[in-house]
C-alpha cells in the first residue's frame, strides 16, 4: 500500500475518529454525566426557564449567551414529564447562545432534538420578557447559565422581584451554573437576602479562573457567599467535570452545565410530592 492509499484510507478514518470519538471521550471524562430521569406525569404543572439576553463578553467582542445545555436538557426533563414549559430571558426576544456550547463536540441530545424542534427554537427566537411573567403563573422557575447570565441576571431589579414574589408564592426556585446569580438578588419574606443561611452551588471561582472567563462582573459562588449563602461544591482536577446537586426547601441548585439532568429531576421529585 503506497502513501497516497494510505492518505486516502488513513485521514477521513482519523477524521471519523476524532469526530465521533471526542464527543465520547468528554462524556467518560465527566461531561454532561448520565442520569436515570424518573417516569412522572406532571400533567398540569407549569414550568418557565429564564436565561440571559447578554450577547456579548465584556470588552472582548466575543458573543456569549446561555449555555445550550443547561436550557435544553430542563425544557425536554420537564417536557417529557407532561409538564408545559415557556422560556424567559432578561429583556425577552431573540435569546444569544453561547458559540458552540449546543454543537459539536460539547451538543447533548437534547441540544439536537431543541435545534430540529419548531416550538423550541420559536421560543429561543420570541422568548417572554421577565418583566411581563406573573409569579402564579408557574410552578418552578428555572434559571439557566452561560457566561451572558454574568452581566444581567444579578442586576436585574424585574427578577429580582420575580423571584422574591415567587419564593413568598411557595414556588420551587431552581438553577444550575451562573443561573445562580438570579438568586443573589432576591429576598425572603423577612426582606433578608434569600439564599442567606441556605445550602446552595453554582459555578465555582475555581472553573471560572480555570476557564479563563474572570473577565465576567459576576462569579455565582463569590456573589452567593457575599449574601451568606451556605455554598457547596464538589471539586476535580479539571473542575468543569465536577458536578453537584443541592436541595434545601423549595431552592434547587446546580453546580454547572453537568448538573442540569440531576437538577431537574429533583425539581420533578419535589414536584411529585405535592400532586
Amino acid at each position: 500500500m503506497n502513501w497516497l492509499t494510505y492518505l486516502l484510507v488513513g485521514a477521513p478514518a482519523s477524521v471519523a475518529l476524532i469526530y465521533f470519538g471526542l464527543p465520547r471521550s468528554l462524556h467518560a471524562l465527566g461531561l454532561h454525566p448520565s442520569y436515570a430521569i424518573p417516569a412522572l406525569d406532571l400533567r398540569g404543572k407549569r414550568a418557565l426557564i429564564i436565561t440571559t439576553s447578554h450577547d456579548t463578553l465584556g470588552k472582548t467582542g466575543k458573543r456569549t449567551g446561555v449555555f445550550g445545555s443547561e436550557m435544553s436538557v430542563p425544557y425536554y426533563v420537564f417536557l417529557d414529564a407532561n409538564m408545559e414549559v415557556d422560556i424567559a430571558s432578561i429583556q425577552g426576544g431573540e435569546i444569544p447562545v453561547e458559540p458552540y456550547s449546543m454543537g459539536w463536540p460539547l451538543a447533548t441530545p437534547e441540544d439536537r432534538r431543541f435545534k430540529a424542534d419548531p416550538i423550541a427554537m420559536s421560543k429561543l427566537k420570541d422568548s417572554i420578557p421577565v418583566a411581563r411573567i406573573n409569579p402564579d403563573d408557574y410552578d418552578v422557575f428555572f434559571m439557566a447559565g452561560g457566561w451572558g447570565a454574568a452581566y444581567d441576571l444579578a442586576q436585574s431589579d424585574t427578577l429580582a422581584e420575580l423571584i422574591t414574589q415567587a419564593n413568598a408564592n411557595n414556588k420551587i426556585l431552581s438553577s444550575v451554573c451562573h443561573g445562580a446569580l438570579g438568586l443573589v438578588s432576591a429576598k425572603a419574606e423577612d426582606g433578608s437576602p434569600l439564599i442567606a443561611g441556605r445550602r446552595v452551588t453554582g459555578v465555582t471561582d475555581r472553573q471560572i479562573k480555570q476557564l479563563g472567563i474572570e473577565v465576567t462582573p459576576k462569579h455565582p459562588e463569590t456573589e452567593m457567599r457575599k449574601v451568606g449563602a451556605n455554598f457547596e461544591a464538589n471539586t476535580s482536577t479539571i473542575e468543569m467535570f465536577a458536578t453537584h446537586v443541592v436541595v434545601d426547601g423549595n431552592i434547587v441548585t446546580g453546580q454547572n452545565q453537568n448538573s442540569g439532568y440531576e437538577t431537574a429531576s429533583r425539581v420533578m421529585e419535589i414536584l411529585a410530592k405535592h400532586l
